[in-house]
């Protein structure tokens, strides 16, 4: 997702070197109007909701009274990697709303493209970590447990292993972002723009295909496989024919509902930067579907950007345990403050009852002094 700000605000001069034919108008008024005024709303909600439910997940997964699982060290890492994305969603918002012009310096633009191109990698391969560790769980059962090294015992060590390496790579796929990107100042616009600085073309290819490839394609593919691999498996494995019919069939809807979102959240956004990746390759697309790259842009990032808000809702919060923890951490805190009210209020009571004592104390000293 590193050049994605570029195609999104192609209609001001952000990138280094020329897109595409200057003639042609990227962004008609009203579209431009559109992405600086509806966009920015989105990303803050997007912001908002997703911060608020990654948190919960962090909190309810981190607690040391929950289990510690390999479906939950995936869980806590992914939601980990979603609030890190969020954290500068928020700066990418002001700079539509600021008609793409960048106030933060070139220390925040390196900063903020790193954490979504760290997100755009680590997010979905712990997606992929997740949909193969179910389809073992579920079509191979024996296997998972099994200890001899061969079948690779599904144990949380081995989980914390997985999700170190997903950082690391995903560290290592966030350099050329942070290379190259850098601010712009433009003379014609009297702007600064957050853009990807390539020294050439052929960089900026490069570093699209491999994330359309393994930001998107090869993961895609995976996870793909695993769930239908795993729909396939409940609707005809004899072993689960004495199962709750209603069970299976909510597994059989949130495995389909995790493909659709996955592809509907990241298909648009990978298909346009590999088209405007193509466009700056030499293609020679038409001026209307350079407006339609334009224009459905800005669309597109809503859309890859709202996964992160979308993730803690497919793979926390429809499950059973998890909300229950959750139920419980909510009553829990809910009798600490109202345990804490209750001490505040019967320490005002004895304070007040003790100042009294001493106060008649006091009237009463006097008066005998009096009486004397």
């Amino acid at each position: 997702m590193d050049s994605s700000l570029n195609l999104s605000t192609i209609d001001k001069p952000t990138s280094l070197h020329e897109a595409s034919n200057q003639s042609c108008d990227f962004l008609s008024p009203s579209d431009s109007h559109y992405q600086k005024t509806v966009i920015p709303v989105i990303y803050f909600l997007i912001f908002i909701l997703g911060f608020l439910g990654n948190t919960l997940a962090v909190c309810v997964l981190g607690q040391k009274s929950l289990r510690c699982t390999v479906a939950n060290t995936y869980l806590l890492n992914l939601a980990l990697s979603d609030l890190v994305f969020l954290i500068g969603l928020p700066f990418w918002a002001m700079q539509y709303l600021r008609d793409y012009d960048w106030p933060f310096g070139w220390f925040m633009c390196k900063l903020c493209g790193s954490l979504t191109s760290l997100n755009t990698y680590a997010s979905i391969y712990f997606i992929m970590g997740m949909s193969i560790d179910r389809y073992r769980v579920i079509v191979y059962p024996l296997h998972s447990h099994c200890t001899e090294s061969v079948y690779r015992a599904r144990t949380v060590f081995h989980a914390r292993c997985v999700c170190a390496v997903i950082w690391v790579l995903a560290t290592l796929a966030t350099i050329p972002a942070f290379v190259f990107r850098d601010t712009h100042h433009s003379v014609e616009y009297n702007m600064t723009a957050c853009v990807m600085n390539f020294p050439n073309r052929h960089w900026h290819g490069i570093l699209t295909l491999a994330k359309n490839t393994f930001g998107f394609l090869i993961p895609f593919i995976v996870i793909a496989t695993c769930y239908s691999r795993i729909r396939c498996h409940l609707l005809t494995s004899p072993d689960l024919v004495e199962l709750d019919s209603s069970r299976l069939e909510r597994v059989r809807v949130v495995a389909l509902a995790i493909i659709t979102a996955f592809f509907l959240c990241w298909f648009p956004f990978h298909t346009l930067s590999f088209m405007g990746m193509l466009q700056e390759l030499g293609v020679n697309w038409s001026c209307k579907v350079q407006q339609v790259i334009g224009a459905t842009m800005g669309p597109a990032l809503c859309l890859g950007f709202a996964n992160s808000a979308i993730n803690p809702l497919l793979y926390c919060f429809v499950g059973n345990r998890f909300r229950q923890q959750l139920r419980r951490l909510w009553e829990a805190k809910v009798q600490t403050i109202g345990k804490q009210k209750r001490d505040s209020v019967s320490i005002q009571i004895s304070s007040f009852s003790r100042k009294l004592s001493d106060t008649k104390d006091t009237v009463a000293s006097d008066t005998l002094e009096d009486k004397l």
